[in-house]
Formats: structure tokens, C-alpha cells, sequence
């Protein structure tokens, strides 16, 4: 009997003592009632509370933790529905909060959210909800924050994970993405043809602008030989003159006779002309080079007089 007796205190020391001395894990606060009411919390370490008296009433963590938000239907501002999910990241600050001012932390947090989800993307279209994202996230972040603040937690994100429009949507989105995609090509097409023929047109221009230039250099070439030839005809017949003055009559068969083979070898030369008929006074024309023969002997003759005089001088 007296064994027993001591077997039992032995059992209710161990338990009393375990009771009594408390070890709380870093990342977590306990909160400590007393009689069941609420009076301090437990940080990480070693704790000792009175049995019976005290307990421990919640164990909260206070790391940051992710909740999954479900995928729900949500009806845009053009009438569109679309599936949402997301993610939270949030984390409790005040243990006491968290513990007594709601019921369930967790599914209270997922149901404002959803809730807030379904605010925000009703109050915008279809193609707004899909492109402003972070608009959304950032939105959903300021209420939620404020809504869960009496609960003792702070929350750092909220990441909307997916916005998947109905299947008719998708296709016709894609459609429109297509013809988009094709008036920007053909835009793209005519205006490289465009510009192909404005280079082609700036280049016909320069053409025509140096063809221009060269015909007009050519002219005035042709009409600097014409005034060279001129003054050179100008210039045989002032000689001509002289001889005729000076009673020189070979001198005029020479100018004759060289006008006469030029306008020979003109007609001669004519495309128009298939049929050359000579003139019957072909003496003349023999007398006239006759005295061109004579000239240049007396040309020469009065050359080598004028060296044989210098010679003897």
C-alpha cells in the first residue's frame, strides 16, 4: 500500500513538474489563461507556469505563412466571367489578436480575400483585368491589410495567380490577336512598298538631273568646237582674202577646190542620199586641185629660198 502511495506521488510530481515548466520554440508564441482567461504570452524560450491554475490556451505561429486562395468565378464589368485564384503571404504580429479576435485566422483570411477579389475585378473590363495585374494585387493589399489589422496580422502580398477567361473568349481573343497581327504586316508591307517607290522615284529624278547635265555639258562642248571651227574658217578665209588681194589667183582655186570636196564628201555621207551623181565639169575640179599642188610648190620653193638666205647671211 505504502508503495503504491509513493508510486502515485512520484507520477503526480513528473506530471506537475512537466505542467509547470514550459519550453516554447522559436517562430511560435504560446498565450498563457488563466482559469481560462487570457493574461500574458509566452515568447520563445523557458517558461514556468502553475498548474492547475495556469495552462496554456493558444500556440500561434508567428512566421510568415502562404495561404491558397481557390479558384472562384468572378463577373467583370463587361459582363465576362473568369476563374481567379491567388496566393497570400501574411504573418501575425500580435499573438493575443490572432488567438482571440477571430475564430479561424485562416479561413477568415481566405474568405476576405475572395471576397476583395471579386470587388476589384467586377469594378474593371475584361481586357483591364487581364493586363493591370499588379494594379489588382496592389488594391486587394491596401484593403486586406486594413481589414485584418484588428486581427494582429500584417499582410505583405497578395499575388493573383491565375485569370482564365471561358474558352469561347480565349479563341475569339486569339482571332483578334491574329488580324491584328495581319494589319500590322500588311501596314508594314505598303509602307516598305511606299518607301521603295519613293527611293525608286529620288532615283529616276537623279538620273534625269545628271542626264540633264551631261546633254548640257555635251552642248556646250559642241558649241565651243562650232566657235573653234569658225574662227578657223574665219581665219582661211581672211588668208584667202589677203592672197586674192595680193592678185594670188591659185589661192582662190585652193579655197574652191576645198570647199568643193567638202560639200562632195557631206553628200557622199548623207543617210538620205542611196544614188551620188558627179557633175560633168570634172576639170574644174582637177584645175582646182591642180592649184592646190601649185601652192604647196610654191610654198615649199619659197621655204627653201628663205633657208638658203639665212644660210649665206
Amino acid at each position: 500500500m505504502t508503495g503504491f502511495v509513493i508510486l502515485a506521488l512520484l507520477v503526480f510530481v513528473i506530471i506537475f513538474v512537466s505542467k509547470m515548466v514550459r519550453m516554447v520554440p522559436q517562430g511560435y508564441e504560446w498565450t498563457v489563461e488563466r482559469f481560462g482567461q487570457y493574461t500574458h504570452t509566452m515568447s520563445p524560450g523557458l517558461h514556468f507556469l502553475f498548474p492547475i491554475v495556469q495552462g496554456v490556451g493558444r500556440k500561434v505561429n508567428m512566421m510568415e505563412q502562404v495561404l491558397d486562395i481557390p479558384s472562384q468565378d468572378v463577373i467583370t464589368k463587361d459582363n465576362a466571367v473568369v476563374k481567379v485564384d491567388g496566393v497570400v503571404f501574411f504573418q501575425v504580429l500580435d499573438a493575443a489578436k490572432a488567438a482571440y479576435e477571430v475564430s479561424n485566422l485562416e479561413q477568415a483570411t481566405i474568405a476576405l480575400v475572395m471576397t476583395n477579389i471579386r470587388t476589384a475585378i467586377g469594378s474593371m473590363d475584361l481586357d483591364e483585368s487581364l493586363s493591370k495585374r499588379d494594379e489588382i494585387n496592389a488594391k486587394l493589399l491596401t484593403v486586406v491589410d486594413q481589414a485584418t489589422h484588428p486581427w494582429g496580422i500584417k499582410v505583405n502580398r497578395i499575388e493573383l495567380k491565375d485569370i482564365q477567361p471561358p474558352r469561347d473568349l480565349v479563341d475569339s481573343m486569339a482571332r483578334q490577336m491574329k488580324a491584328e497581327r495581319e494589319k500590322r504586316a500588311n501596314i508594314l508591307e505598303a509602307e516598305g512598298l511606299r518607301q521603295s517607290e519613293i527611293l525608286r522615284a529620288e532615283g529616276e529624278k537623279q538620273s534625269a538631273i545628271l542626264a540633264a547635265e551631261g546633254k548640257r555639258e555635251a552642248a556646250y562642248r559642241e558649241a565651243e568646237a562650232r566657235e573653234r571651227l569658225a574662227e578657223a574658217e574665219a581665219k582661211a578665209t581672211s588668208m584667202v582674202s589677203q592672197a586674192i588681194a595680193q592678185g594670188d589667183v591659185q589661192a582662190i582655186n585652193y579655197f574652191v577646190a576645198q570647199k568643193y570636196v567638202e560639200a562632195l564628201k557631206d553628200f557622199a555621207h548623207s543617210p538620205n542620199q542611196k544614188l551620188m551623181i558627179l557633175p560633168t565639169d570634172v576639170t574644174g575640179v582637177i584645175g582646182s586641185i591642180a592649184g592646190i599642188a601649185e601652192l604647196a610648190k610654191e610654198g615649199l620653193a619659197k621655204q627653201q629660198t628663205a633657208i638658203s638666205a639665212k644660210q649665206g647671211g
